[in-house]
């Protein structure tokens, strides 16, 4: 399968044919009509929203409408969103304000605020949706776009970067800079960069007593610049000093594996950074577990804690590789898109092209496919268990989450909790229980929320996240990242996550002793003021492939 697509090549494919449907006009609004505007509702029956939309416009001024189109009839939300004379798109300064906009309607009766609210760390709304956003497909790594922050590596594994992902701990005037990870190929791996190391000078200045001040200072080092020079202290204690050349690389989602035994148990162990696309996700998985297979694991920890999503099929295939051969034929999870396109009335797709593969357009008896063409029927869209390699003796699960675990990671968790002994240690998942797959408006892809899944239980809905088994969901009291404890490398003993799931399958206590160590031992306190954040870089998403949805015919 070729998913290394070339996006310039897209966007022409795709402006051209957008041109053809549209009569040289770029992905347009619907036509107007002489009929009332709103959601008319006859005999029941769900139809499409009428708006009375100009033909006419500036580029941008159509673009707008077409974001406000497409919303109200793809996004999950839909019934939702007002009409296009209450709404008035072309009001808005910018795309980033409109969505956000469409985002702000429709209330979670669990919480009172709309499902895509996004908190900063006050708890004010942070101007953000939490889940919809879109991408320039001309930019570089459009798929690991996150608004406003510098992503590392996409989900086809390209890097372009130092490779490196931090986070500062301590207090605003006291605190030092910790490698959570390091991208495998990176040039930070091969200059040695291990998770646990820290660093308080940069390019030769003392950082550490002013977290407010010195921000744009090593904030432009680390993510702006191409070169940047590193002194501090190793996870072993040793002293350095490093320099590093940003530079592409092509990364392993997998950043640790390893089996560990305890008595007559055989714990498998796998740290894992995006759900990547098959071709750099896959033969991973499939290495890893037949390394597993070969040591014969009766047990497995999956450390997510940095995971925030990405494909829906590689998702499947990590599901599928856990998961024993009795399960094969059963349901594994379904995606509820919403009413008008389960019934048909989502008629602005007409002027989606559905491409293949390869991005080429896709053709049935000389017609021209298109996204109307798909079949967004609950039946349809039912997953079921398909076992992938040759692990069959896993008896527990045990995932290492926390406040940056997202959407298809937590769909893998939700999807296995009806059929395995699955435990949760960490501190509380994001929560992202929607995914979407890309629609492109002139040379944007809009990611708008479009469906929610649900387990073979019909279990769902988790938007304030999954609550780890070692907390107390009615008394939270814990910083919410202080369960991550980057003073150790992955899969060490003496890290506080890794240990407490360790306890679990060998002693049956989150909290049991192991050697000297226990759970309780030292907590770190994340440094996180407003807006000036390192952390949480990662992509977002949860995204269906448009070639792999299921066509009517």
């Amino acid at each position: 399968m070729n998913l290394k697509r070339s996006f310039s090549a897209t966007f022409l494919t795709v402006l051209l044919l957008n041109i053809i449907l549209a009569g040289c006009k770029k992905d347009l609004p619907a036509d107007p009509e002489s009929q009332p505007t709103g959601t008319p509702v006859v005999s029941g029956k769900i139809e499409t929203p009428i708006d009375n939309a100009p033909t006419t416009g500036t580029r941008d001024e159509l673009t707008r409408d077409s974001i406000f189109l497409y919303a109200r009839q793809i996004y999950l939300w839909w019934d939702d969103v007002p009409d296009y004379g209450t709404f008035k798109p072309r009001n808005y300064s910018s795309f980033s304000n409109e969505i956000y906009a469409i985002t702000r309607f429709g209330t979670n009766p669990a919480t009172g605020k709309p499902y895509e609210f996004s908190a900063d760390v006050d708890g004010s709304d942070s101007n953000d949706p939490k889940y919809s956003y879109f991408t320039d497909v001309t930019d570089k790594n459009p798929l690991a776009y996150i608004p406003g922050k510098k992503s590392s590596v996409d989900l086809l594994g390209n890097g372009f970067d130092f490779g490196l992902l931090v986070r500062p701990y301590g207090s605003s005037s006291s605190y030092t800079i910790y490698v959570q990870a390091v991208y495998p190929s990176s040039p930070a791996e091969k200059a040695g960069f291990k998770r646990g190391d820290r660093f308080d000078i940069i390019n030769d200045k003392k950082i550490g007593t002013n977290y407010s001040g010195e921000y744009s200072f090593f904030y432009n080092a680390l993510f702006n610049s191409s070169a940047v020079k590193l002194q501090g202290t190793t996870s072993a204690g040793t002293s350095f000093s490093r320099s590093l050349n940003r530079a592409s690389y092509k990364s392993s989602p997998i950043y640790k594996d390893s089996v560990y035994t305890s008595g007559d148990k055989k714990i498998g162990y796998l740290a894992y950074a995006r759900f990547s696309d098959y071709d750099n996700s896959v033969p991973e998985f499939t290495r890893v577990f037949n390394k597993f297979a070969q040591s014969g694991i009766t047990d497995l920890i999956v450390d997510l804690r940095y995971n925030g999503g990405g494909y829906v099929n590689t998702a499947e295939y990590l599901i599928n590789y856990i998961a024993p051969s009795s399960l094969n034929g059963k349901v594994m999870y379904t995606e509820y898109y919403n009413e008008l396109m389960q019934a048909d009335k989502a008629t602005i797709l007409k002027k989606q092209p559905l491409l293949d593969a390869n991005d080429k357009p896709r053709y049935q008896n000389g017609r021209l496919v298109t996204y109307a063409d798909v079949d967004y029927s609950v039946a349809e869209n039912t997953n079921h268990f398909a076992k992938k390699g040759s692990v069959n003796t896993i008896k527990n699960v045990v995932f290492i989450v926390s406040e940056s675990t997202a959407s298809a990671s937590e769909l893998v968790i939700n999807s296995l909790k009806p059929y395995m002994n699955v435990k949760i240690v960490g501190s509380t998942t994001y929560g992202k229980p929607v995914g979407f797959f890309p629609v492109r408006i002139d040379k944007y892809d809009v990611y708008f929320s479009m469906f929610e899944t649900r387990n073979s239980k019909n279990e769902g809905g988790y938007f304030a996240g999954f609550v780890p088994d070692t907390q107390d969901p009615k008394a939270i009291t814990d910083n919410p990242t202080d369960n991550d404890n980057p003073n150790y490398d992955f899969g060490d003993l003496r890290e506080r996550s890794f240990l407490a799931a360790y306890n679990y399958l060998t002693k049956g206590s989150f909290t049991a002793q192991a050697g000297s160590a226990s759970v309780l031992a030292q907590k770190m306190q994340v440094l996180t003021l407003g807006d000036k954040d390192l952390g949480d870089t990662e992509f977002k998403g949860m995204i269906q492939e448009p070639h792999r949805l299921k066509l009517k015919f």
